[in-house]
């Protein structure tokens, strides 16, 4: 299943798609900054690893980060020209490439990586633009708008309050991590019907 929108791409390339394959089951969390998708994520993972789910995350990150220091051999090698650089030990791995071309990560590219390590689950952070499957997270507080009403994509909110959402659209709390890592949980088995955008119909339903 391959699913192409009329926006162009985050990269600036032709227009975002990913192929949405029924044996790898993505889940966007999309919020605005400073609603906490890291801190909750950190407290959903070990929580998920308890149900038995082997969840991989891939998160969007700002200009030139680093996550190895300047002078250690992969550092040098990487700027030296390897692509991509791979480092392992008995412990971890880890694989750096420099993409000066791009203007923003090509996310069908990097899940097309990570699929490799047959994960249960593929826990988007920050690719909000990209067409897939979405729990967006909400914070009255932070005084920013929902975008569920724009983005046919977001199939849940988590909120902090009561919220009216559109037909079709899950309402779930914030603060409950055990439903909310019950309902990630249940994800994969739901993928194969859900991974698609919300019908036109219930879209216009909406508050």
């Amino acid at each position: 299943m391959s699913v192409v929108t009329d926006s162009p791409r985050p990269d600036g390339g032709d227009p975002a798609a990913l192929t949405l394959e029924a044996s790898l089951p993505l889940l966007g969390i999309a919020a605005w900054s400073g609603t906490g998708k890291t801190t909750l994520l950190e407290a959903l993972l070990p929580r998920l690893a308890e149900r038995g789910l082997r969840a991989a995350v891939i998160k969007h990150a700002h200009h030139t980060f680093d996550v190895d220091r300047p002078g250690k051999d992969s550092h040098r090698l990487r700027q030296a020209g390897a692509a991509p650089m791979l480092v392992a030990s008995r412990e971890r791995l880890a694989m750096m490439m420099e993409t000066p071309d791009q203007q923003e990560p090509d996310l069908a590219r990097l899940v097309a990586l990570v699929a490799t390590q047959r994960p249960d689950l593929v826990l988007v952070e920050g690719f909000k633009a990209w067409p897939l499957p979405k729990l967006e997270l909400h914070r009255p507080a932070l005084g920013k708008p929902l975008r569920v009403a724009e983005d046919p994509w977001v199939r849940a909110v988590a909120c902090d309050e009561p919220l009216a959402l559109p037909e079709g659209v899950e309402a779930l709390d914030l603060n409950d991590l055990a439903a909310l890592a019950d309902w990630i949980a249940a994800w994969p088995a739901r993928w194969p019907q859900l991974r698609a955008p919300r019908p036109a119909a219930a879209r216009e339903s909406g508050p």
